[in-house]
């Protein structure tokens, strides 16, 4: 609950702002700042796809995060009753939403918990924020 800041060396440095869910109603504040953004939905938690789904068609829709690269975490693929990526993807009917977005948006499956995925987060985030900021 509330907002977390955290920096990482990329090797420049970035701030990570984290925002739950439940700070949806603030999330535009920030928007005129974000150079990348991580959107990070529950896969072990089917009862949330919907509003899930919601808050990130609402995000993808703001003016000002048009030409924000976006990258989606599925996440928890620890625990036993994730859904897979193909099934997150069907649910969020990600192929629609890839192709009206005006952002290039990248998926990968990732577990906080153990670290599985984190690599790749790192790398996206390098190549993505590059030489910027």
């Amino acid at each position: 609950v509330g907002t977390n800041l955290t920096d990482l060396r990329l090797p420049r440095r970035a701030t990570v702002r984290e925002l739950g869910g439940c700070m949806g109603p603030i999330w535009p504040s920030y928007y005129g700042e974000c150079n990348a953004l991580m959107f990070v939905v529950d896969a072990a938690n089917p009862s949330q796809v919907s509003s899930s789904c919601v808050q990130l068609l609402s995000v993808l829709s703001a003016a000002q995060l048009a030409s924000v690269p976006v990258l989606i975490l599925f996440n928890k693929i620890d625990l036993p009753c994730y859904m897979s990526l193909v099934e997150m993807k069907s649910l969020f009917r990600m192929q629609d939403i890839v192709s009206c977005a005006t952002q290039p948006i990248t998926m990968m499956e990732t577990s906080a918990r153990d670290g599985t995925g984190l690599t790749d987060v790192l790398q996206w985030l390098r190549a993505t924020l590059g030489d910027s900021r």
